[in-house]
């Protein structure tokens, strides 16, 4: 298997883990999610009337946002590949009924067919919005050009991935503890993914001019998550670093546990830098 080949299945297999991860990915909403969502919403500002695409909506932490500024003469479609998690949108949005969530892969979406412009037609939409999604798609570029192709000239997009660093803190030491508890080498360096060759504002902003977005510009959302053990596990159970957990039984997980928290203990490391870099631009 090429290492291209590797990373795409070690995508495919974080983007699996979300429907068992359903649960504790909504209880790190508070500490985590809702603040990367509000502040993604803050650059892709929605107004009333407008139509959102919400892409890869996880629980809605900023499609509901989005249907909140868009009131009812607009409309947010949020979508998602987890099916518990669009179910917790839909619970969460019973009052908004100009949001609907949908489980689907959206880069195959053509729209709910009941809002398609003409039979057939992909929707355009003023605003498309992704929080943390766009690194999971096996083939980036392409997605992220998908994904701006839904806009209709002129319209924006507010696209937001972890910054350089962010989040290294638990992927590094969980990493090695996994290793440890499989019987393998530490892991050692490694050809950089294309996320984390872009993962600064300069590098991503260039990066989405190349995928055809006019004026791009790149907020910084400083942020840091106070780490407890209860809260470091949760940042691996809750999120697409479960992923790393695939094929373990609930013994090695324990195990995994142990080492993982053992080794943030060791290093005194009492906080994750969760900073992210929010993309947007005209289409």
């Amino acid at each position: 298997m090429s290492a291209a080949e590797n990373t795409n299945a070690a995508l495919q297999r974080a983007v699996a883990s979300f429907d068992p991860a359903a649960a504790d990915f909504s209880r790190l909403s508070t500490p985590l999610w809702d603040r990367v969502g509000q502040a993604t919403v803050q650059v892709s500002k929605p107004e009333p009337g407008e139509w959102v695409l919400d892409a890869c909506c996880g629980d809605g932490a900023s499609a509901i946002p989005a249907a909140r500024l868009v009131g009812p003469t607009g409309h947010v479609d949020a979508v998602d590949l987890s099916a518990p998690l669009v179910t917790t949108v839909t619970t969460a949005a019973a009052e908004l009924p100009q949001l609907t969530a949908y489980r689907a892969d959206v880069l195959e979406w053509p729209g709910a067919p009941e809002r398609q412009e003409a039979p057939g037609a992909v929707r355009s939409y003023d605003v498309v919005q992704c929080v943390l999604g766009i690194f999971f798609f096996a083939d980036m570029p392409a997605g992220t050009e998908r994904l701006i192709g839904f806009l209709r000239p002129g319209g924006r997009a507010a696209l937001t991935i972890w910054r350089r660093g962010a989040m290294a803190a638990v992927g590094d030491r969980l990493a090695a503890a996994v290793a440890l508890v499989r019987g393998e080498p530490a892991p050692g360096p490694r050809e950089p993914y294309l996320i984390e060759r872009i993962s600064t504002a300069a590098e991503y902003s260039r990066w989405l001019s190349e995928r055809g977005l006019r004026d791009p510009r790149v907020v910084v959302h400083e942020l840091t998550v106070a780490l407890t053990p209860e809260s470091a596990w949760l940042l691996v159970t809750g999120s697409g670093f479960r992923g790393l957990l695939h094929g373990l039984d609930d013994a090695q997980i324990d195990a995994v546990r142990t080492e993982y928290l053992a080794l943030l203990e060791h290093d005194d490391v009492t906080e994750v830098d969760a900073t992210t870099l929010i993309g947007s631009g005209l289409r």
